[in-house]
């Protein structure tokens, strides 16, 4: 029995002897300030999920929103939180990105007005003013489903309103804003006690695609830290459908700032559009969604999905 003991104590020793396993570093850049989007990020990194997976992983907001995939391009990020519209146009333009996994499998966007407004259908856009934050993809959204009503971009006037997309709708300044994130702002609006009315491009024309995306550079897909990368981010998202209050906890520690009204509701309001599995890859719907930006002449061709998209090995 003595002797059991003093190899019990022996392997005891050498167990604690151990080094801890290294953790392998990986840098993520979020598109924006951490917002309830990133949940599954968030709370992969405070419940230690990453940790577990052998990751030690940094998420960093950009000075620049346009930042993050550019720095991922040039090998200054591994991992960039991005969009598969802009996606698709940066690959276009000859930036060497490849989506790997994807955190919001709807869209967000939305066409938004003033529930109170005089605007009740899109057809009623005619004439008035709609607020934009970025030209190229939302001005195209909008000619889209404006042409579903058979009305056109010239029926509007498009108004730069930078990002101030909820306050020039209840300023006046426009009738309308696309652009506006229906996870943010109609809770905006609702808790200012102004409430919006949201048109979905989805219901209006244009094919469902994901809205936000994880990207990488292209030549770095066979990386082995982005499976398990990937992995940990699945295990937060069922966490947070399991788990919501305990994952909302988890995701507002540290940062009071989130613990706010509108953080809380547009929490209840993102939990349903995460991607259930974030490595998975539907081919067909961004191939459609491809066609649909050739033609609203964005991009020239539509290439072969695997050169923006894959599924990591």
């Amino acid at each position: 029995m003595r002797r059991l003991f003093a190899a019990g104590l022996l392997a005891a020793s050498l167990m604690t002897s151990l080094p801890a396993l290294a953790q392998d570093k990986l840098t993520v850049m979020l598109d924006w300030f951490v917002n309830p989007d990133h949940a599954p990020l968030v709370v992969a990194l405070e419940k230690g999920f990453f940790k577990d997976a052998g990751l030690d992983v940094t998420l960093t907001a950009p000075a620049d929103p346009n930042d993050p995939p550019k720095l991922v391009a040039a090998g200054q990020a591994d991992i960039a939180v991005s969009y598969q519209p802009q996606l698709i146009l940066q690959v276009a333009e000859g930036l060497p990105l490849v989506r790997i996994g994807t955190l919001v499998s709807t869209p967000l966007n939305s066409v938004v007005v003033l529930r109170d407004g005089p605007v009740k259908t899109l057809k009623d856009l005619k004439g008035r003013k709609v607020g934009f934050s970025i030209a190229g993809f939302e001005d195209a959204l909008l000619g889209a489903m404006l042409e579903k009503q058979g009305l056109s971009l010239k029926d509007v006037e498009l108004v730069n309103v930078n990002f101030s997309l909820s306050p020039s709708l209840l300023s006046g300044q426009v009738d309308a804003v696309v652009g506006a994130f229906r996870n943010f702002e109609l809770n905006q609006m609702a808790i200012e006690e102004r409430p919006g009315r949201a048109f979905y491009p989805e219901e209006e024309g244009v094919p469902p695609y994901d809205e936000l995306v994880l990207v990488a550079k292209a030549d770095k897909t066979a990386d082995p830290r982005f499976r398990r990368f990937l992995a940990a981010v699945e295990r937060a998202t069922l966490y947070i459908l399991n788990h919501p209050e305990e994952a909302q906890a988890a995701f507002v520690k540290d940062r009071p700032e989130l613990n706010d009204e509108l953080n809380r509701r547009a929490w209840a309001d993102t939990l349903p559009r995460f991607s259930h599995s974030p490595a998975a890859l539907d081919v067909e719907r961004y191939a459609r969604f491809a066609e649909f930006l050739k033609a609203r002449g964005l991009i020239k061709a539509v290439g072969p999905v695997e050169r923006y998209a894959v599924v990591v090995k």
